[in-house]
């Protein structure tokens, strides 16, 4: 089976006063399809760096992002943009929702940008905001929603085009304790019906719920523990 993502001696290097600060440095990573992986390290050992790497956002200095063998440095930005819009999605620490828009049309907005139908996108949309609990909340603004609350909606949204990839930067970081653990739990729901995921974090105890943990230090990654639930 072919893996959805692999790196082969991958570095990331950014150029700073004359010389360059290796955020990353001849990583190799595979994930197969259906797997759970977290990525943990301190702040600034280059773990945000290397899923914006996987997730077509960003080139690497040398080295290769292969998704489903194909070499994201050699597509042009416009495929890279399609990549983003039909096979990832991403879910970030800051929501990154749109204040103006409720919770429906900020879930909606990922399937307009993917030409989906206004009547595919009504049904798919309510179904998503069900799953992840807001099916009460679709015509709230963000504004009107909690934290947690923002979350599912950024989730939703992040599914909402049946991505082969769900990308989550630090999902619970801007969340209490209990918050997060909903969030992590519905990730896990996500994952246990087939969705690939890759997860970065500092919170040990989220880290654990993965079936794979990978540890980021000075731009390089190892294998931190492996748990099989």
């Amino acid at each position: 089976m072919t893996p959805i993502i692999e790196t082969h001696d991958l570095w990331k290097i950014h150029p700073m006063d004359g010389t360059g600060v290796e955020a990353l440095r001849g990583v190799n990573l595979r994930v197969e399809p259906g797997e759970f992986i977290a990525l943990v390290g301190p702040s600034g050992s280059g773990k945000s760096t290397l899923l914006h790497l996987i997730g077509a956002m960003d080139t690497p200095t040398r080295g290769e992002v292969l998704f489903e063998g194909k070499n994201l440095t050699a597509l042009s930005d416009g495929e890279r943009t399609q990549l983003r819009c039909h096979e990832i999605g991403f879910v970030f620490q800051t929501f990154n929702l749109l204040p103006t828009l409720t919770a429906f049309q900020n879930v909606e907005i990922a399937l307009r940008l993917a030409g989906v139908s206004s009547r595919e996108r009504t049904a798919r949309v309510q179904g998503l905001l069900t799953q992840v609990g807001l099916g009460a909340r679709t015509n709230h603004l963000p504004k009107q929603l909690s934290g947690g609350e923002r979350q599912r909606v950024a989730i939703a949204r992040a599914l909402a085009n049946h991505p082969k990839l769900l990308l989550a930067d630090e999902p619970t970081g801007n969340l209490d304790s209990v918050t997060g653990e909903e969030i992590v739990a519905l990730l896990e729901e996500v994952h246990c019906a087939g969705q690939t995921i890759v997860l970065v974090t500092h919170n040990a105890t989220v880290a654990m719920k993965a079936r794979r943990v990978l540890q980021i230090k000075d731009g390089q990654a190892r294998l931190a523990a492996e748990t099989i639930h």
